[in-house]
Formats: C-alpha cells, sequence, structure tokens
C-alpha cells in the first residue's frame, strides 16, 4: 500500500465510523455531512479510494471498506487511541484536549514508534474516553453487558466505562460534575417530564439531563 494523505486517513476512517452506524453501504451524502464538506468533493474521494482498492464503490448504493481498507482504519483508530492514552497518562492532559491534538498525531507512519508507545502504556485496551483500542493485528476487545445511562434500572449499581461523545464541552461538563471513568453510579430516580436523571455517584446527588445520560456507557457491577 502506498503512503495515503491524511485526507484519505480521515475518509477511511469516516467511512468505517459510518458502516457501524448504519449497517449498511455509506451514501455520498452521509459521508459529506460527517466530513462536513461538499458532495461534490466526496464523489472525487471516493474515486481515489476505489482506485486504490481501498473501498467498493456502487453507484446509488454506497461504498463499503474492502478488507485492505478495514485495516487502514483500524491501524489509523489504534494510533488515536494510543496517543489519546499517553497524552492523559503521561503527559497529563485532561480527556477534554486531547482528542485534536491526536487527530494531527494519528498520521504518523511508523510502525516502530505506534508499536513501541503501546509498549510504553503496558499495552491498553481502552483510551481515555473508555474507547476499545485495537492491538497490532487490528483486533479489539469489547465489553459485555453496556448500555447506556439512560436506560440503566433504577436502583442497579453501575460503573462508568464510557462516553459516546469526546467533545470538549461534553467532558467539561462531566467535570464539572466529577463524573469520571471507574466510578460507581446508581439511579436513584428517572423523571418522566424531561426524562431527567438523578444519580448517586461519589455520596452526592446529582441531576443529569436525558442528553447527558444518553452518552455516558456504563457496566452493570
Amino acid at each position: 500500500m502506498n503512503h495515503l494523505t491524511q485526507s484519505e486517513e480521515n475518509y477511511i476512517k469516516a467511512i468505517y465510523y459510518l458502516e457501524k452506524t448504519l449497517n449498511k453501504p455509506v451514501g455520498t451524502n452521509d459521508l459529506a455531512s460527517k466530513m462536513n464538506t461538499k458532495a461534490s468533493s466526496v464523489t472525487d474521494m471516493v474515486r481515489r479510494l476505489s482506485e486504490k482498492s481501498l473501498i467498493q464503490y456502487e453507484k446509488y448504493k454506497g461504498c463499503e471498506l474492502t478488507e485492505e481498507g478495514s485495516k487502514v482504519a483500524l491501524k489509523t483508530i489504534r494510533k488515536h487511541r494510543l496517543w489519546e492514552t499517553f497524552l492523559v497518562e503521561k503527559l497529563n492532559f485532561g480527556w477534554e484536549e486531547v482528542h485534536e491534538i491526536a487527530e494531527q498525531l494519528e498520521h504518523i507512519q511508523s510502525v516502530k514508534l505506534t508499536d513501541r508507545l503501546d509498549e510504553l502504556l503496558d499495552y491498553p485496551k481502552f483510551d481515555p474516553h473508555g474507547d476499545p483500542i485495537p492491538d497490532k493485528y487490528g483486533e479489539i476487545i469489547h465489553r459485555e453487558e453496556t448500555m447506556k445511562l439512560i436506560d440503566l434500572p433504577i436502583g442497579e449499581p453501575a460503573i462508568v466505562i464510557g462516553v459516546s461523545d469526546s467533545s470538549a464541552s461534553f467532558l467539561k461538563y462531566l467535570d464539572k460534575h466529577e463524573i469520571q471513568l471507574g466510578m460507581t453510579i446508581l439511579v436513584k430516580d428517572r423523571f418522566e417530564f424531561d426524562h431527567s436523571t438523578e444519580i448517586l455517584i461519589d455520596d452526592k446527588i446529582l441531576n443529569l439531563s436525558a442528553a447527558a445520560s444518553s452518552k455516558i456507557t456504563v457496566q452493570i457491577k
């Protein structure tokens, strides 16, 4: 595989995420929305990726990653999540600060550097946001019995294991409420009026909006 541009890697990663979300071939409009660009730009990129055998494209049906394309996506995701982990664990960045920096670092091509980074971090399985880190072979560990906080039954203790929104604004919101990964959480009540949730965490009662509790992933203890 010839060296890919940053833009090509970003498109491949976007197609990977959209495939997982949509469970079907990715259409041009979906990809344009994801990449915040024009459909004409997407069409040109789809042609380039198809010529490099990284995607299969069928007009009016959309595109899918080939086996080689999936390998590229997982490799890029692995680097991104390892760099996020490094920035938090070794350089003391906040979890709300690292996404944009990792977006730049994920395009470093050195396999040796990536493997050394993995070794330095003692082969982490999850990044600071709770997302699984693919290993060097592209294998991913998936947790069992996970759900969104908004679906957690009242009175059922669970552990906060991830977030589905890694934007700085949402992570700062969690920091303000002192909600972190690994904490035990218990739903005390849920209100029909606005679907907000009253939770107990570290002996404190907090009220979270439906929007917030739908973005927090938990695992029943």
